[in-house]
Parts: C-alpha cells; sequence; structure tokens
C-alpha cells in the first residue's frame, strides 16, 4: 500500500483525518464539559441565592433557616443536594435534612463576597461545591460573618458528559467512515489519469499502439509529450542505425568490388585504385557514423548555452585559420539556449563555421536569436558565395563545388541532417558580407 501514490496519499489523509477529528472530538468534549460545569456553578449560586431568599431572623437580628425550603431535595436525605450555613463565632451550624448521616467537609472561605467554586471528593463520590461568605448585621449593629455552602452530586454531570461523548462517538465515527471512504473515491478519481497513463503504455509495450494518445489533463500533457518524443527519438534512432548499416554496405559494395577487380592488374594498376577507392571508402564510412551518431530531439534533453559553444569553437578556428586572419563578428542573444545534445550542437557549428573560414576571405559574421518559438544562427562570409542552382547540390553527401579544397564535401549534409533530426531547417541566401549566407532554424517546443 505505502508502495503506491494512492496508498501513500490515503494514508497521510486518513492521518490527518484521524488528527483533526480526534482534536476535534477532544476540543468538543472539553468545551461541553467547561460549560456543563459553569451552569453547574451558576445554579448552586442560585441555590445560595434561594437560602439566603429563606431566611429568617431570631429575637437577636442573627440568620435562622425554616425546617422546611422551597426545594424538597434539602428535605431528603441522600438526594444529591446538600447546604450548610456555618457561623464560628456565635457557633451556630444549619446543615439540611438531605445531610442525615452524612460526613461532609465544605471548604473554609475567609474572603467576602467572592463564591468559591471546586469540584471534592467525598468518600467514593465527587461533588460539586460552592462556598459563599456574607456578612450579616444584627440588632446591635454587629456584624457577623456566615458561611453558605452548597453542594451537588457530580454523578449528573457525569452521566451527561458520558451520554454527550457517545452520540459525539457515533457521529464522528459516522463521518470518519463517510469521510474515508469520500477521500478513497476522490483520491481514485484523481489519480485515474495516471493508471490511463501506465494502461497506454502496456497498450505500446505490447506493440498494440504506436504512442500515448489518451485524452489526459494539463497537468500530464507535458509528461506524455516527453515521453511520446522519447518513443519516437527511439524509433527514429533505431530506424537511422538500421539505414546507416544498410547504406554502408551499400556504398562499401562498389569500391570493394573495384578493388577486387584490380587485385588481379598490374601493381601500378592497382595502387591507382587503391589511392582512388580507400579516400572513397574512408568518406562513405565518416558520412554513416556522423549521420548514424546524431542525438536528435527527445524533448527531455537539458538547455545548452549556444555562445559559449560559438566563441570556442571561433577561437579555435583562428588558430587553425591564423595566416588568413580572419575578422570575426559575433552578436545576438547571449543567453540563447539550445534544447538538444551538445555534441550534435557542435557537429553542426563546427561543420559550419570551418567552411565559413574555409572559404571566407576576410570576414565572418554570426548572428543567434532567441525567439519565443525557435532558436536561429546566422553564418556569413565574403566568400566566393554558392550559386542557387548549386546549393541543393552542396546538402547532399559527397557535393561540392569548389574541387581545390581539401576535404569530403559531407559537412553540409551531415550538419543538415541533425537540423532535420530537431525539426529544424537549414537554408542558404546571399551575404551582405558579399559571400553565402547560412540561416539554421530549430523551433522550440
Amino acid at each position: 500500500m505505502i508502495g503506491s501514490i494512492h496508498g501513500r496519499l490515503l494514508l497521510a489523509a486518513t492521518l490527518v483525518l484521524a488528527a483533526f477529528l480526534g482534536l476535534g472530538a477532544a476540543a468538543l468534549d472539553q468545551a461541553f464539559r467547561d460549560s456543563l460545569e459553569q451552569a453547574t456553578q451558576e445554579r448552586l449560586m442560585s441555590q445560595v441565592y434561594g437560602l439566603l431568599a429563606a431566611v429568617m431572623e431570631d429575637q437577636q437580628g442573627r440568620i435562622q433557616l425554616p425546617e422546611i425550603l422551597p426545594d424538597p431535595r434539602y428535605d431528603r436525605p441522600d438526594s444529591g443536594l446538600y447546604a450548610q450555613v456555618v457561623n464560628q463565632t456565635i457557633d451556630y451550624q444549619w446543615r439540611s435534612a438531605s445531610l442525615l448521616g452524612r460526613t461532609f467537609v465544605f471548604p473554609e472561605v475567609t474572603q467576602t463576597g467572592v463564591p468559591q467554586f471546586q469540584i471534592t471528593e467525598q468518600g467514593s463520590d465527587h461533588f460539586y461545591q460552592l462556598s459563599y461568605r456574607i456578612l450579616w448585621a444584627d440588632n446591635s449593629d454587629t456584624e457577623l460573618a456566615y458561611l453558605f455552602s452548597v453542594a451537588e452530586d457530580a454523578a449528573a454531570v457525569a452521566s451527561q458528559v458520558a451520554a454527550f461523548r457517545r452520540t459525539l462517538f457515533f457521529w464522528l465515527g459516522g463521518a470518519s467512515v463517510l469521510l474515508l471512504l469520500g477521500q478513497g473515491l476522490v483520491l481514485r478519481w484523481g489519480l485515474w489519469p495516471l493508471r490511463e497513463v501506465a494502461s497506454d503504455l502496456e497498450q505500446i509495450e505490447s506493440g498494440n499502439a504506436a504512442q500515448l494518445n489518451g485524452n489526459y489533463p494539463k497537468e500530464l500533457v507535458g509528461l506524455t509529450m516527453r515521453i511520446n518524443s522519447l518513443i519516437h527519438s527511439g524509433r527514429a534512432s533505431q530506424e537511422r542505425y538500421r539505414n546507416s548499416l544498410g547504406d554502408l554496405a551499400h556504398s562499401l559494395k562498389t569500391p570493394l568490388a573495384v578493388l577486387q577487380g584490380a587485385s588481379g592488374q598490374g601493381e601500378e594498376s592497382l595502387k591507382t585504385v587503391v589511392s582512388e577507392q580507400v579516400p572513397r571508402m574512408n568518406e562513405i564510412v565518416q558520412y554513416q557514423l556522423k549521420r548514424a551518431a546524431a542525438s536528435g530531439f527527445t524533448g527531455v534533453q537539458q538547455a545548452v548555452d549556444v555562445m559559449p559553444i560559438v566563441k570556442k569553437l571561433l577561437a579555435t578556428l583562428d588558430k587553425v585559420y591564423l595566416e588568413k586572419g580572419m575578422t570575426v563578428k559575433v552578436s545576438g542573444t547571449e543567453s540563447a539556449k539550445f534544447r538538444g545534445d551538445q555534441g550534435d550542437l557542435l557537429e553542426v557549428l563546427g561543420n559550419l563555421l570551418e567552411n565559413a573560414y574555409k572559404y571566407g576571405h576576410r570576414q565572418v559574421a554570426v548572428s543567434i536569436m532567441q525567439r519565443a518559438d525557435a532558436l536561429d544562427i546566422c553564418i556569413e562570409d565574403d566568400g566566393p558565395g554558392i550559386a542557387p542552382e548549386q546549393r541543393k547540390q552542396v546538402l547532399r553527401r559527397g557535393g561540392r563545388v569548389d574541387q581545390h579544397q581539401v576535404g569530403q564535401g559531407i559537412g553540409l549534409s551531415v550538419a543538415n541532417e541533425i537540423v532535420q533530426l530537431y525539426r529544424g531547417e537549414l537554408s542558404f541566401g546571399d551575404s551582405s558580407l558579399g559571400g553565402v549566407l547560412l540561416k539554421i532554424k530549430i523551433p522550440i517546443y
């Protein structure tokens, strides 16, 4: 259960719910008990006022309580309501008939006019007690302190608390069960899209589907899009490797056949054929290796800073072509990002910048622009340029316009294929420097 998201969320929600309901039940229980005790205190104070209302005076003007009181519980032994009035100065003590046969200790109170409420234990029973001290002036204007004390059995309050707790447990327990069932259903419904994604992935593994095609919530759209990109990238890589191996085998058949035919001829003829066919075979192998090694767009690559890579390549080319004294201008967005493999970016920019240095006379310009939907890289030189009718030719493997420069004629072809793997476009134009303009446009997904 803990190993699943549903189980973890359900356990966490259950613990939070249990803690909330437990604390809520404790708070309600305490509030109910406090309200009952407050009501008991007010009721006992009312009993004191009732005793004061029933007070009679003797010949000296001192307090005397009648034999019959308004509340009949005072007249029944063990009725649960008890009272006592004491004056220690004149040794006066009155006890209600309900205290008959009981040894009851009431607390002493020294402060006049302030009721003292408490719960005490008398034997095995508990009682709520309230004591109230008053001053009474007799006929001689002598102030006598009388202590009125009343007590009530706590069993009635305890019974009410127990009944409240049973009701509280019943309703909160029922509510807890309903809430647990409800949150279980809500979690199952909320996590259903994840189960749908897992089910769709199983369909892909079994060959019944080509990609994730479900109607997923917006929180999962980014995830499913990247999973589909990974699936497509994996299939494209597999297809690319398969095609590259097939092309390699097919391309090497002719040079091998030529070498085999030349093996039976003279030594000079064999040397000539070998010198022609070995570079051709090396060119084929290099092209197919670079073509197969490209990663392509997968949707989950980290962003690569473009400007540092461009400057690093330019620093290297400045050293290689030091004798040409090239002037290079770099402009554009310093924070431009390429979402893809760094090796692919190095391969593309390395080939294009090397061509600009190789065919340019004195000037090279590089512009990098990061837009909301695409990354644009423009490379210009002041070389002889490429005629419009020849531009498609140079993008084919081995296609070269200038046969005097050293190279195999595969750089632009490899760069073009890598750009296409990222759903981009490599295009030609006329440079403001007088040579060729190469523009790379790679969309941002």
